[in-house]
């Protein structure tokens, strides 16, 4: 056989790379080398997007029923499907047109008590978390340790006796006692150290190289804490403040107990007492009440979401 060498500066033509067994046809690569076997990519891959499909499926449908009973201008549980049949907006304006059922005003009580609550607690669970993680002090070992076996309880085995206590309290201080927003604050307020741990182990992760050079710099504690540490920690903050809203916002037990006034009711208590007034006829407007209540939330996830999966990730480091 004869061989053919290119000369330099040629480019050798394909029919010279064809292979002789071939009979001339240009040699190929097997194509199935790089290619995975559809059961071996479902065994890897395929099964995951299954489940989310499922898992998409259930969250969406109960919201898809929530909207279709809000736009249902019969608002009856037999007469709701996933899908409406007509759309209506009177849902909607029955919620602001009832004096019976103030909606925007549980729904501002709502926000009053969330802000307060969610504030001075994230502020107190700061400064608590920032001490535990920085300082070495006496009981802190025990301290931290109360603080967890405290949060193992419910705050609602604690309602009778908070009953009985602000029932005196508000014979002396009306301001604070039942039927009051105030009153119902400072209860809340009682586990407002409850994200000590969650903060604190996102400050263990901060390095102490960063506090000892802002103190040689001449920084006081006060101003490392505020001008430095803390906008650190923006993302755990910003995950904890979430969860204390969503966690006031559907508060139920001790706001039935304390709250009593139809105008000062929160939106738990007051969509709870629509629901249970008629719970066939009432649907429709109940749902309505649950879309706008929703938003608040939605929006808020929506401006933190940046920070979430950083805080979550970052908080779960052991201290």
């Amino acid at each position: 056989m004869t061989q053919v060498t290119p000369q330099a500066g040629q480019v050798p033509a394909p029919a010279d790379l064809s292979d002789p067994s071939r009979r001339g046809r240009a040699f190929k690569g097997p194509r199935t080398a790089n290619k995975v076997s559809r059961g071996r990519w479902f065994r890897e891959v395929g099964w995951r997007h299954v489940i989310g499909i499922i898992a998409v499926l259930y969250a969406v449908i109960p919201i898809l029923y929530i909207l279709s009973a809000s736009l249902n201008p019969v608002g009856s549980v037999s007469s709701t499907s996933v899908l409406p049949d007509t759309v209506s907006i009177d849902n909607y304006v029955a919620l602001f047109t009832d004096p019976t059922r103030p909606f925007a005003r549980w729904f501002l009580n709502t926000l009053i008590v969330a802000v307060a609550v969610v504030i001075t607690s994230i502020f107190c669970s700061a400064l608590a978390a920032y001490a535990f993680s920085r300082f070495r002090f006496k009981g802190r070992r025990g301290s931290l340790l109360t603080l967890l076996l405290i949060q193992m309880f419910p705050q609602f085995l604690a309602a009778a006796a908070l009953f009985l206590m602000f029932t005196s309290i508000g014979e002396v201080l009306p301001a604070i006692g039942l039927d009051t927003l105030t009153g119902y604050i400072v209860v809340l307020l009682g586990g407002a150290l409850g994200q000590v741990w969650l903060i604190k182990g996102f400050f263990d992760s901060i390095p102490r190289e960063l506090d000892e050079a802002a103190l040689m710099d001449g920084a006081s504690h006060t101003q490392l804490y505020f001008l430095i540490i803390l906008p650190l920690v923006r993302p755990i903050i910003a995950v904890t403040g979430l969860l204390a809203f969503i966690g006031v916002l559907g508060e139920f037990i001790l706001a039935s107990i304390f709250l009593r006034d139809n105008e000062i009711k929160t939106l738990a208590v007051g969509l709870y007492g629509l629901l249970d007034a008629d719970r066939t006829n009432n649907l429709g407007v109940f749902a309505a009440a649950a879309v706008l209540t929703s938003i608040p939330v939605i929006l808020l996830f929506q401006y933190l979401q940046k920070f979430i999966v950083g805080g979550i990730t970052a908080g779960s480091v052991k201290g």
